[in-house]
């Protein structure tokens, strides 16, 4: 059974993804996403200061699901739950750190590439893979992989664009996860907010109208 928080993922499908060089502009990254209608958040740990912008976050944006991405094994798993991050995203597949999730009650998303390690991560116990990276795979492997596996649900991450992101979901992702092509690290570097709020409610206005 899918736990209350991978259902609003899969409601909201579009989890933004931050990960930066520092730890300058987070807040108004947030802020800029937040207005542009993004209500889950994803801050990498190898984000300086991620774990205190996920605690920040659960302060300050209470309607705002707020997860820890490249989580590469169960300590950094236990720091990101202890942070308050109510779901976890791995780059690789990792027994440990599922399990870890598993035991405090978080979702954890891996990462997988192949049916074989697709199919691994769900009888680990994860409810939900992240195909990563997909940008070489394309839209039609999800719809491959849900014909001998239906059971599953995919985040499809890496190389997503407002160009594509719609072809994804179309082909049956549940959700998707959005780098650069949302949060540029450029444009927080350079403070052009407006651009980032620009860009999120473009992804959220082009699954509104997926969905419609």
């Amino acid at each position: 059974m899918s736990s209350p928080t991978l259902e609003k993922i899969k409601r909201l499908k579009l989890v933004a993804i931050i990960r930066s060089k520092s730890s300058k502009g987070l807040e108004n990254t947030v802020k800029s996403l937040y207005e542009g209608g993004i209500r889950a958040i994803e801050i990498t740990t190898n984000t300086p200061g991620a774990l205190k912008g996920i605690e920040w976050i659960r302060e300050n944006y209470t309607d705002v699901l707020v997860g820890a991405g490249t989580v590469l094994d169960s300590e950094t798993a236990r720091l990101a739950v202890l942070s308050g991050a109510e779901f976890m995203l791995t780059p690789t597949l990792k027994k440990e750190t599922i399990d870890t999730a598993n035991r405090y009650g978080i979702p954890v998303i891996p990462g997988v590439y192949t049916p074989t390690e697709i199919l691994t991560a769900y009888e680990y116990g994860a409810k939900m893979v992240k195909i990563f990276p997909i940008r070489q795979l394309g839209p039609n492997y999800i719809k491959d992989l849900l014909g001998p596996l239906p059971f599953l649900e995919v985040m499809a991450v890496g190389g997503i664009s407002i160009e594509n992101a719609g072809d994804y979901l179309k082909a049956g992702a549940a959700s998707l996860g959005i780098g650069s092509s949302l949060v540029d690290d450029k444009l927080v570097q350079q403070g052009d907010f407006g651009e980032i709020v620009r860009r999120a409610a473009s992804f959220v206005q082009l699954v509104n109208k997926v969905d419609s």
